[in-house]
Parts: structure tokens; sequence; C-alpha cells
């Protein structure tokens, strides 16, 4: 995301400079699709990772409560042994 950002932060260095130097001729017809086209590949990234990290605390908790079944299982085991 860090590369998404510092593209788009360049583009927005280009824009000015052209809109400084040249009165925007070379950036006025390409700048806003190049703007959307970045921020939508941004926010599909944002939302992936949203969606990754999403499924990583789903497997954490299944590996949490699947160790505390046989903590459990063995706890069991050892108050039903006879003595």
């Amino acid at each position: 995301m860090f590369v998404w950002c510092a593209i788009l932060f360049l583009l927005g260095i280009a824009a000015f400079l052209d809109s400084l130097f040249s009165y925007g001729d070379i950036f006025r017809k390409v700048n806003s699709v190049l703007f959307m086209l970045v921020s939508l590949g941004l926010l599909v990234r944002t939302t992936t990772k949203m969606r990754m990290r999403r499924l990583e605390g789903y497997l954490e908790k299944i590996d949490e409560l699947e160790h505390r079944i046989n903590e459990l299982r063995a706890e069991k085991t050892k108050s039903a042994t006879p003595r």
C-alpha cells in the first residue's frame, strides 16, 4: 500500500509542477484518469488487506479454541482415571 501512496503522491507533485510551469498542458488530459486508477488500486488493496486480516483473526481464534478444547480433554481424562 505504501507503493500506491507513493505513486499517488508523485502524480500529485507532477501535476502541480505541470500546472506551475506549463500551465497544465501535459497533465490536463490524463490527470483525472491517472488519479482515479491509482485511488481505485488503493481502494482494492485496502479492502483485500482488510479481508485477509479478518480471515487471519478467524484462524487465530480457531487455533485458540482448539487449544482450549485439548486442555479441557486432558483435564477430563486426568480426573476420570481411577486412583
